[in-house]
């Protein structure tokens, strides 16, 4: 299997090259260049996701040196549950915040500290991975390479724009990891990081990779938890669900699509977004046009710019295609903070203002449908926003605790390369 960019103008990369790179020659992102349909009959035991993961991986891995290690990477990487609790006979939450830094970034990020520590074993040059995060990518990132030998992490996120419980865990580590709160948005942030690699004063003295959802490595193992959950629900519904995904760069939503591509039993993707709305009005009007983000109670998917609508429009080039291929919809913070209250008087249910998004769309748009709703982060993490709604305090886990109580180290920076580099 190769990997080629969604640009068209670098050389095919091998799994690992791609890895290391982050970002093809040509600024555009590593894709597969086919998308193997897979006999799932293979797998004996649906509920070891470690399993799943590395059976569903395999393809994408053939020939690659990687290939015979992906058995031990999943293992060491997923060693958390990620249940899909059904909660009726027909709404499931896919829970994907019980890792090390209590969100879904977990998968991906220690997936690729996995792969990356294996890739570089014998390389005596250190890495350097610039990381730009919206919240819980760069704690997640920070989380799965702290104290890796011959690794060091650059964090950067928007000041002032991730919960104060976010922050700590972005500045909390030292050591290898280096983290700046960055005067600007996210999308400065990420900028930043793509601009690196187009510099040749920073790559030609510098090992640069990426952890962001650019890198094709972040993206593989999220295809492998739609696997894993649409086939649970299949088994206990007897239906293909409508997978309904909070959405901010799209990465998490891009694994979706790859996900169905290999065969997941998804009858229809929803990317539900906040008040940062280029997503939904591209499908409205068929006009790219990123713009700059809005700062909102579901900050993890302030995106004005998302990157992986660059992979989305590559699987699907033509728009009529792509407009048949899925639905977006928008939710204000109103309409947030009532999801958060109404859950938790009917059910009894926390949910983080992500997730909450997600809830609201299915309740407005697919009510009777079978579904999943992708639960993205533990709300803990987001205590003033859901303490107010349910009226009491919100449990922390262990993992978040801990972190917390830990010394920070950051510095602040204008949005300028020299600035970190």
């Amino acid at each position: 299997m190769k990997y080629i960019s969604t640009r068209s103008n670098s050389p095919a990369a091998s799994v690992s090259e791609a890895i290391q790179k982050g970002l093809a020659d040509d600024g555009g992102l590593y894709v597969p260049e086919n998308f193997p349909v897979i006999d799932w009959s293979g797998i004996k035991n649906w509920n070891d996701f470690p399993s799943v993961a590395a059976y569903a991986l395999k393809p994408f891995f053939e020939g690659d040196p990687l290939q015979g290690e992906l058995d031990e990477i999943c293992k060491s990487a997923f060693n958390f549950p990620l249940p899909l609790d059904l909660v009726t006979d027909r709404v499931a939450f896919l829970e994907l915040f019980h890792g090390p830094t209590a969100a879904f970034k977990d998968v991906g990020a220690r997936f690729l500290s996995e792969c990356l520590v294996r890739i570089r074993k014998n390389n005596p040059r250190p890495l350097t991975i610039a990381v730009a995060t919206s919240g819980d990518t760069g704690g997640a990132v920070a989380a799965a390479f702290y104290n890796k030998p011959g690794i060091k992490v650059k964090v950067l996120f928007p000041k002032g724009r991730v919960s104060e419980r976010q922050e700590k865990q972005l500045t909390c580590w030292g050591g290898n990891i280096e983290a700046y709160s960055v005067r600007g948005t996210f999308d400065d942030c990420q900028k930043l990081v793509k601009e690196a690699f187009t510099q040749s004063w920073i790559t030609e003295n510098t090992d640069l990779s990426s952890a962001n959802s650019i890198n094709i490595a972040r993206l593989l193992p999220q295809m492998t938890y739609y696997v894993y959950a649409a086939n649970l629900y299949y088994r206990l519904t007897d239906e293909k669900p409508v997978v309904i995904i909070p959405s901010g760069n799209v990465g998490n939503s891009a694994g979706a699509f790859w996900a169905k591509q290999i065969g997941a039993p998804i009858k229809e993707i929803v990317l539900a977004v906040n008040a940062n709305r280029p997503i939904p009005d591209f499908l409205e009007t068929g006009k790219w046009e990123p713009r700059a983000s809005i700062q909102t109670l579901a900050n993890a998917m302030d995106v004005g710019n998302p990157s992986n609508m660059e992979r989305i429009r590559n699987l699907f080039p033509d728009f009529s295609e792509l407009k048949a291929a899925f639905t977006s919809f928008s939710v204000s913070d109103e309409e947030i903070k009532k999801t958060i209250k109404t859950t938790f008087v009917q059910s009894g249910m926390v949910l983080c203002p992500h997730t909450a998004v997600g809830e609201f769309v299915r309740k407005r748009w697919f009510p009777d449908s079978f579904t999943i709703v992708v639960a993205t982060a533990h709300p803990a993490k987001f205590e003033t926003i859901v303490e107010p709604e349910i009226g009491q305090k919100v449990s922390v886990p262990t993992v978040l605790s801990d972190l917390l109580n830990r010394q920070s180290f950051v510095k602040e920076i204008d949005p300028d390369l020299h600035s970190f580099f």
